[in-house]
């Protein structure tokens, strides 16, 4: 079983800076894609940035220039960069990863979230 944990998010003032982890913990032995989403209350969860193994990297057009995804394969860990924090960043933000992971002779794929890390940006 593969397993998410989301960290660093926090409370900041509009232009400061946060950088989130995303660290996965089990018998992982891919990370083919790693996503970081964000939700507010009564709306949709929308995907923020994206990083596959390939080295693609997308963002929604509202983060570019202010975010950065990235990862360290060896420590199956992901980062989201926030900079220029805005109020509209304001969110839980989680983050999403497919890959294989190794259970016993077996090799299977993951596709999990983590449970969440809560953003808050005062004007």
């Amino acid at each position: 079983q593969v397993r998410l944990m989301e960290s660093g998010g926090g409370l900041v003032q509009t232009g400061e800076s946060l950088k989130l982890s995303c660290a996965a913990s089990g018998s992982i032995t891919s990370i083919n894609r790693m996503g970081w989403y964000r939700q507010t209350p009564g709306k949709q969860r929308e995907l923020v940035a994206v990083i596959t193994s390939g080295g693609y990297i997308d963002y929604a057009d509202s983060v570019k220039g202010r975010f950065t995804i990235s990862k360290d394969n060896a420590k199956n860990t992901g980062y989201l960069q926030m900079n220029s924090l805005k109020p509209i960043d304001a969110a839980v933000y989680y983050c999403n990863a497919e890959g294989t992971y190794q259970s016993g002779p077996y090799f299977l794929s993951f596709n999990d979230w983590g449970q969440g890390t809560q953003v808050i940006v005062s004007s």
